[in-house]
This record gives structure tokens, C-alpha cells and sequence, in this order.
């Protein structure tokens, strides 16, 4: 329903579209729940060739997945806004969420399914090889080099695994010492054990030759060939505008970035708003994401049902007339058909 001041409502509105947040909305719309997704266009894997590890479509490329995915959402009566979410309140029971251009849309319960952002050690080049040559994730992208000769930026406490499972993939790998803390005895005691070399010294940039990563540049000058460069990022949540629903972010245990704390199935500290991917599992991979967005969707709606059948009891007990029928009868006549009814 549309009020006359253009501000929509909906059951449940979902925040961000990618493979978390369209599995959510066509699991709900599915439902027959109405349900629209807010996209502000900005996938993480947007930089990538192809998704990996991903059953039955491995390779598939990142635009065109979520392209089949808003047109699936579609199919089942879902809605995609493009826009970008500022704001998100309490009001009437449920949520007012507000984007930038202005508008408003309602809902009884938010999907936040925003995913992270990366943020890349200030190193020069980094940032224009991320998603093709300068990789985080052995199982997103190993097989991609597997055979190559690959160096690990050490950036943060996972460095050293990422260096250790890089070497399942090729018996020529450099771990770059950069400007983190000095590795600890037993881990360094297992790279040398494995052949993985460690380069001490800052490095200061990623160079190039025919538009392919080709070495890693210290701060004195050396150059190490290298074919591709493993990162393993900081990664923060983007779901800032959740604070003024008390939603804060917040330290992963993992000490790898910021993320929504929820529990299984998605649920939040916050009644009625759930969160699923990258926004609250920050390693999680298209698969997973997709996997978290559908199971808090059926969680979603679970809600909901639960909530209209004590809503009906309570009609019954007050000696109100009602039915099933009759309510959906109702609310169909005011929201139109692809509106859920009992």
C-alpha cells in the first residue's frame, strides 16, 4: 500500500541485495509475504571474475547471479528498490526505513543482509589488482593460482593460516613480514617447515607488467616476482545506519573487523530485525551467504505467522468476528493480491 505521501509498506523490507539478502526476499515472497529489497548496486565480489564453490553454478559471473536473483524475486511478486538505506526506525509497531533520495518505506520487520566492506592495507596498487590478481581467499580464488608463485601480505592475526593454506596450492610462496607484529616461534617454525620464505621489511607497493601483478616492491627498493598476492582485509559491516535502532557494530572474536552480532537463523539483540552473509558472518562465501538469507527468511515469516495467530486469538476471545477467509478477503481488497493473508 502506498500512502499519499509515497512512503510504501510492506511486511518485511530486506537491506541489501546479494546472495543473503535476495535468498531471504524470495524465500519470504515465496510466502506470500510482500517484501522489498533495497540495493544500492555495490556488491562486494563486483571486482571478481566468477564465483566459486558455488554448486551448480561455479564460475558464474557476479553481476549476472544477482541479476537471475532479483528476476526470480520478481517472479514470485518481491519488489527491488534501488537506493541506499540511511536510516532505520521504530514507528508504529514496526519499522520506518529511510533512503537518501528521500523516501520512506514501512515495514513490520527489517532483513539487514548489507555485507562488508574491505579494507585494503595502504599499500600502492593494491587497490586496482583487488578481485583479480591480489586475492584474500584460498577457497574463493586458489585454484585460480594454484601452481603460481604466490606472496601473503601480512596484515592481521589470520596472515600466517592464509600463508599456510596458500601452500596447498603451490610450493613457491613468500610471506611478506610488512609492518604487523613479529611471527611467533611455532608459527614460524611450520612455514620453514613447509618451504614458505619470509621477506622482512615494509612493503611499499604491487608491480605490474602487461596489466598482470608481477612483483612486490619493499620499502628498499627490492623487488620480489610474484604472480598473485594474497590479502587478508579488514573487514567492516555496512550496517552504520542500524545504531539509531540500537544495533551497534561490533569486534569480531576473530579480530578480523566489525560485524552485527545475531544469533542463529539471524535473529538480533533488536526485535524484530534479523541480519544474514557477510554483515554478520564476515568469512562467509556466496554459498553460505545465500544459505543464511533463506534460513532467516523462513525464521522471518515463522515470526510473523506466530504473531497473526495470537492476533486472532485475541479477536476470538473478544468475541469478534472472524475467519480466515474473511481476513484475507480483507486485506486483499486493501493491499492487493500478492499481500500475505491468513
Amino acid at each position: 500500500m502506498t500512502d499519499r505521501d509515497g512512503t510504501r509498506d510492506y511486511d518485511v523490507v530486506v537491506i541489501g541485495g546479494g546472495a543473503a539478502g535476495l535468498s531471504g526476499a524470495v524465500s519470504l515472497a515465496r510466502s506470500r509475504r510482500s517484501v522489498a529489497v533495497v540495493d544500492a548496486g555495490e556488491p562486494r565480489n563486483a571486482p571478481a571474475e566468477g564465483v566459486h564453490v558455488l554448486l551448480g553454478r561455479e564460475g558464474v559471473d557476479p553481476l549476472d547471479l544477482l541479476a537471475r536473483g532479483r528476476e526470480e524475486l520478481r517472479g514470485y511478486g518481491g519488489e527491488v528498490v534501488g537506493g541506499r538505506v540511511v536510516g532505520a526506525a521504530r514507528e508504529d509497531g514496526g519499522f520506518a526505513v529511510r533512503l537518501s533520495d528521500g523516501r520512506t518505506l514501512r515495514s513490520r520487520r527489517l532483513l539487514v543482509a548489507t555485507g562488508l566492506v574491505d579494507e585494503l592495507p595502504d599499500v600502492a596498487g593494491l587497490g586496482d589488482r583487488w578481485g583479480r590478481d591480489v586475492i584474500h581467499c584460498p577457497y574463493c580464488h586458489g585454484w585460480e593460482v594454484r601452481g603460481q608463485r604466490i606472496g601473503v601480505l601480512s596484515s592481521g592475526p589470520m596472515s600466517v593460516h592464509q600463508a599456510l593454506l596458500m601452500r596447498q596450492l603451490s610450493e613457491d610462496v613468500v610471506f611478506f613480514a610488512h609492518t604487523a607484529d613479529p611471527v611467533g616461534a611455532e608459527d614460524r617454525e611450520r612455514m620453514r617447515a613447509l618451504g614458505i620464505e619470509v621477506v622482512q621489511g615494509a612493503v611499499a607497493a604491487v608491480e605490474t607488467a602487461g596489466d598482470r601483478l608481477s612483483g612486490v616492491r619493499l620499502g628498499d627498493g627490492r623487488v620480489v616476482e610474484r604472480d598473485a598476492l594474497a590479502v587478508a582485509t579488514r573487514m567492516v559491516a555496512r550496517a552504520g545506519f542500524l545504531a539509531e535502532l540500537g544495533l551497534p557494530l561490533r569486534e569480531h572474536p576473530m579480530g578480523v573487523g566489525e560485524h552485527v552480532e545475531a544469533e542463529f537463523g539471524g535473529r538480533t539483540e533488536v526485535a524484530g530485525v534479523w541480519a544474514a552473509g557477510n554483515v554478520t558472518d564476515l568469512t562467509a562465501q556466496v554459498g553460505a551467504a545465500a544459505a543464511a538469507g533463506t534460513m532467516a527468511g523462513a525464521q522471518i515469516n515463522a515470526d510473523l505467522v506466530m504473531e497473526e495467530a495470537d492476533r486472532a486469538v485475541a479477536r476470538m476471545r473478544a468475541g469478534l468476528p472472524f475467519s480466515a477467509r474473511a481476513e484475507a478477503r480483507a486485506h486483499e481488497a486493501v493491499a492487493g493480491p500478492e499481500r500475505h493473508g491468513l
